[in-house]
């Protein structure tokens, strides 16, 4: 294999110092230097991507660098060191999406380019989420704006319907007039639900105990929903105020639970839970989209049929619903999203087919002059820059791949060494060929022959001394009650805070080896 010339302490120091992937290669295409970051991105061992074609790893690398050197001719401005967007394959066949910078050398008469490879996943997903944010803020101004419109045409409708109803209609008129006027109400009403979507309905916000407003409209939910399903509570004992319009929320929370009952079917279990949550640290706000604060949060799960995909990404956008033979409007779930940004929250969707989905909403909580945060509860920021691991190695496994890249990083953070696989098929199979960890850190709904639960089970049976914390974005266990079926496994809540992911694996590696 060839050497790239003058290898140097210097060259060594930057390549491992760079947060970046590195990858040197020849004018074939053969990778002849690469450092850790791009053996991790492209999913290959320690020294495994050495005289590999970097085709593999870049379509059409060689062509790229071509078009970076001839821009870079001397008639030019220079490209060496520009780059542009490309996409990267992983050794598993996914695509990363990438920015590429490139630079070429000569030495000791061998050519050898040098590309820098910056991992755009983070970037992609918060122009992604900014994108929807602006989609639903611009529909919402033109919902608004035509609900208003209309409310001016059914004023002038109705008005004039109740003059020829007052000056003496026949009684071949009168029933006519009245159909209209019901009619005109129903659009009325239309209206008034879409400006709630707009943030433009009139709020009478109070302070509150969510709990309270829970009860009562819980009281009114059990008669309407059935004896066939079943309502669970979860309330913390201590829950901060919120300001708040009562009659929205008791709204909202009755257009949650008969969605919920439509998913349900014939019959199933809905958790209603409330807590104070704080979010203060980078990752919990990454993963909410949310500003940081303290908040009280209202979660709402079922054991239904779940949502597509698609049907998750559009399910708060008004007029959309999969409910369309039944008589939905699509109407119920923007009323929920425009409530509550309008009282200054965020709700927040999870959902898998099959299994169930959990909404959560985030009112701001209304606290008292000098309040401050629960005391003893460790600032997540702290919490984050103390390091925990001890050259431990956490087998993450997560088949989401914005999320597994994301737990990667905290557990770093916190000074472990991290292993992942996609899927806990992947990660048995890892275990068995003979991978060493301390702990596994998994998602309970993966797809596969194995769940989180099944993989904690083996686990547990085949390798007794290795730790499992598992995770999962359901706000209960409505639907991890169905699946644990064996020894019982502490669940971490998504989304969470750093200071409660360092509490739950310092208690496990707390524990005395064995099962």
């Amino acid at each position: 294999m060839t050497d790239i010339p003058a290898d140097s302490a210097i060259l060594d120091a930057v390549m491992k110092a760079t947060s970046d992937a590195v990858i040197v290669s020849d004018d074939a295409g053969k990778i002849l230097r690469s450092n850790a970051v791009a053996e991790r991105f492209f999913q290959a061992g320690t020294g495994a991507l050495l005289g590999q074609d970097i085709r593999t790893l870049i379509p059409g690398a060689p062509q790229l660098f071509q078009s970076f050197e001839a821009a870079d001719h001397p008639s030019g401005a220079g490209r060496n060191g520009t780059g542009r967007d490309v996409e990267g394959r992983r050794k598993d066949g996914t695509l990363l999406p990438l920015h590429l910078s490139v630079g070429k050398t000569q030495a000791d008469g061998i050519q050898a380019h040098v590309a820098i490879l910056h991992d755009l996943t983070q970037r992609r997903t918060t122009e992604q989420a900014l994108a929807r944010s602006q989609r639903m803020d611009a529909i919402g101004q033109m919902t608004g704006g035509i609900a208003h419109d209309f409310n001016n045409l059914l004023t002038v409708i109705i008005g004039n319907l109740e003059l020829l109803e007052m000056r003496g209609a026949n009684d071949r008129q009168l029933p006519l007039i009245q159909d209209a006027l019901g009619s005109a109400e129903l659009g009325a009403d239309l209206t008034s639900r879409l400006m709630v979507f707009a943030r433009r309905s009139d709020l009478k916000p109070v302070s509150a105990d969510l709990r309270d407003l829970c009860v009562d409209t819980l009281k009114l939910l059990g008669r309407t929903l059935g004896s066939s399903f079943r309502i669970k509570t979860d309330f913390a004992s201590d829950v901060d105020p919120v300001m708040i319009d009562p009659s929205q929320f008791q709204s909202t929370l009755m257009n949650l639970a008969l969605n919920a009952r439509d998913a349900m079917g014939t019959g199933g279990e809905l958790l209603v839970s409330i807590a104070n949550v704080t979010i203060d640290d980078t990752y919990m706000a990454q993963e909410t989209d949310i500003t940081p604060g303290r908040y009280v949060r209202l979660s709402v799960s079922d054991d239904g049929a779940g949502m597509s995909l698609e049907a998750q990404r559009r399910a708060f956008e008004p007029f959309f619903t999969t409910k369309a033979k039944s008589g939905g409007t699509g109407l119920g779930l923007a009323m929920v999203y425009g409530f509550v940004r309008q009282s200054g929250g965020h709700v927040t969707l999870y959902s898998e087919l099959g299994l169930g989905t959990s909404f959560g909403l985030y009112f701001p909580a209304l606290l008292q002059a000098g309040g401050q945060d629960d005391p003893g509860t460790a600032p997540a920021d702290a919490a984050r820059n103390t390091p925990l691991g001890n050259g431990e190695v956490i087998l993450i496994v997560e088949d989401n791949p914005i999320v597994r890249k994301l737990s990667i990083e905290r557990i770093r953070d916190l000074g472990f060494e991290t292993l992942e696989a996609e899927s806990g098929d992947q990660a048995y199979q890892m275990l068995k060929d003979g991978a060493e960890a301390d702990v596994v850190f998994s998602d309970l709904v993966m797809p596969g022959r194995l769940n989180g639960y099944d993989l904690a089970e083996l686990v547990h049976r085949e390798f007794p001394k290795l730790k499992v914390l598992l995770t999962s974005g359901y706000a209960s266990d409505v639907v991890t009650g169905s699946m644990s079926h064996g020894q019982p496994f502490d669940i971490l809540h998504k989304p969470y805070r750093q200071a409660e992911l360092v509490k739950r694996l310092s208690a496990l590696l707390a524990e005395a080896p064995g099962p």
